[in-house]
């Protein structure tokens, strides 16, 4: 593995703090992930709305998406990509590993995508 490919796993939070149904907002360096429990599999995404800045864990889930409260964007859990206006840019979605009860990520070395 090449230091451009090297990959990080980052502790988000406990299992127990995400019940079905809800979502946190993590701290990652200087970044923000939303963790989501969907139907008990856990979900991570950029934790800031790709429209305009606002905090996702303030919105609410619809189906397998989380909507924005400030504009009502919609976007899909498993690829970010918006599902309504006025966001046009998908949010990053991080891969999730469930790992002695806690919430983690696999990212690349470095800042967050």
């Amino acid at each position: 593995m090449t230091a451009a490919s090297a990959l990080r796993r980052v502790d988000l939070c406990a299992v127990d703090d995400v019940p079905p149904g809800t979502m946190k907002l993590c701290e990652v360096d200087d970044d923000l992930v939303l963790v989501v429990n969907l139907r008990g599999e856990m979900h991570a995404t950029q934790g800031i709305c790709s429209h305009q800045y606002f905090e996702l864990d303030q919105g609410f889930l619809t189906g397998d998406s989380i909507t924005c409260a400030l504009h009502l964007s919609r976007f899909s859990l498993d690829d970010g990509e918006p599902l309504d206006p006025p966001a046009e840019l998908p949010l990053a979605i991080y891969p999730v590993v469930v790992e002695d009860g806690r919430v983690l990520i696999e990212v690349p070395e470095g800042p967050l995508q």
